[in-house]
C-alpha cells in the first residue's frame, strides 16, 4: 500500500481556497471595508461618520453626524466609492449617507 504524500500549503491559501469555493469571498472583502474605514476615507470624515452595514449586492449605509455633513458626502461619493473598491472583488456600488440628525 502506497501512501500519498500531501504537500502542505500556506494557511491563507487554504482559507482563501476555502472562501471561494464557498463563494463568500466577496463578502468578507466587502466587510474589510467597515473594518478598514477610517483608513480608507481618512481622519476628517471617519471622524463624523460611522460605517454600519453592507448588503450583499454593495449598499454600504453609513451614519453621518449632520445633515450638512451627509449632503456634502453624498457629493462626494464618486471618489470615496473608487478608494473603497480599490484592488478589491467585493465591491460597494451605493453609499447611503443617513444623518443622525436634521
Amino acid at each position: 500500500m502506497t501512501s500519498k504524500k500531501t504537500i502542505p500549503v500556506p494557511l491563507s491559501d487554504a482559507l482563501a481556497s476555502y472562501l471561494k469555493q464557498a463563494g463568500i469571498t466577496k463578502r468578507v472583502q466587502q466587510a474589510g471595508i467597515i473594518e478598514e474605514w477610517a483608513e480608507l476615507v481618512g481622519p476628517q470624515i471617519a471622524s463624523v461618520t460611522a460605517p454600519e452595514s453592507i448588503t450583499p449586492d454593495g449598499v454600504l449605509r453609513v451614519r453621518v453626524t449632520t445633515a450638512p455633513w451627509a449632503n456634502e458626502l453624498s457629493m462626494m461619493s464618486p471618489r470615496i466609492l473608487a478608494r473603497l473598491n480599490a484592488g478589491r472583488s467585493g465591491r460597494v456600488k451605493e453609499i447611503r449617507w443617513v444623518p443622525l440628525s436634521a
